[in-house]
């Protein structure tokens, strides 16, 4: 008989969270200390990651707080090289640094030819890039062990792409592909053992979004009526609904699952709108 606590445990596994001190990052870090994984917190600020890092301890996990910038190598391999010294290995890498920027946005007064370019190469670096690179620095150490699991972050908007939104799903539409292709090239190249997903999230309330779908009493903006009336159980999602599709790609009850998004949206990538 399979005892199935096994198929979701990742005792002793040892976790790297680029984006962890951030909504989503910071909830699915937490996620992965409860089963077990110890916990690499990578962002840009120091006290930002040190106290989501002393969270994870305060709450009997086991976490460090890393200072890199997901777009400097030099910066993502000292990272590599103090979670290696620390505890000799790497086994999961969740990419969920990311965001956009205004001039990546098309305003509803405005056009396409309101774009900013340079913006709008931002928010392609910072999505793409942002996970290539970290990808290219800490599954090293997974290649040469055989082993391993990357977490990806796409978005609804790489399959359905919203009205205004053009970097941001750009970006997006790119960590698909680059999910579906890593996860050949790792199976074909150094084995069964590592496995590359993405987690594709519907709508969830950041600082980036906040103003855009609620109002300064918390009502809905006219887009976020929009968002909720296409989402089946008309609600955004919370960050610890990630949680659960997290460990199960992390750990071994994935172990033949690979090159796929999976979306945690309310259902909204499944309604029509009749």
């Amino acid at each position: 008989m399979i005892h199935t606590t096994s198929l979701f445990t990742l005792k002793d596994k040892v976790a790297i969270v680029t984006g962890g001190a951030g909504v989503l990052g910071s909830a699915m870090a937490r996620g992965l200390a409860g089963a077990g994984a110890r916990i690499a917190v990578l962002g840009r600020t120091a006290s930002k990651v040190e106290r989501q890092a002393d969270a994870i301890q305060a709450a009997g996990g086991d976490a460090i707080g890393l200072v890199a910038d997901v777009l400097n190598q030099d910066q993502l391999e000292k990272a590599r090289t103090a979670v290696l010294h620390k505890w000799g290995r790497i086994d999961i890498l969740l990419n969920v640094a990311g965001g956009n920027r205004p001039g990546a946005t098309i305003g509803p007064d405005q056009d396409f030819f309101g774009l900013s370019i340079p913006d709008f190469r931002q928010v392609v670096d910072l999505n793409l890039l942002g996970t290539v690179l970290p990808t290219y620095v800490f599954a090293k150490p997974m290649a040469e062990r055989g082993e391993g699991a990357i977490v990806n972050i796409s978005s609804l908007t790489a399959q359905q792409p919203f009205t205004r939104v053009v970097g941001y799903g750009a970006a997006k539409a790119a960590i698909d592909n680059f999910t579906k292709w890593l996860a050949v090239e790792m199976a074909a190249k150094f084995g069964e053992g590592i496995r590359v997903n993405a987690i594709a999230p519907g709508v969830f309330i950041g600082e980036q979004n906040r103003r855009l779908l609620l109002n300064e009493d918390d009502s809905l903006t006219s887009r976020g009526e929009t968002i909720i009336s296409h989402t089946p159980m008309k609600r955004f999602g919370e960050p610890e609904e990630l949680i659960g599709t997290t460990i199960w790609l992390c750990s071994p009850a994935a172990a033949f699952v690979t090159g796929i998004i999976v979306p945690v949206d309310g259902g909204f990538s499944a309604f029509s709108g009749v």
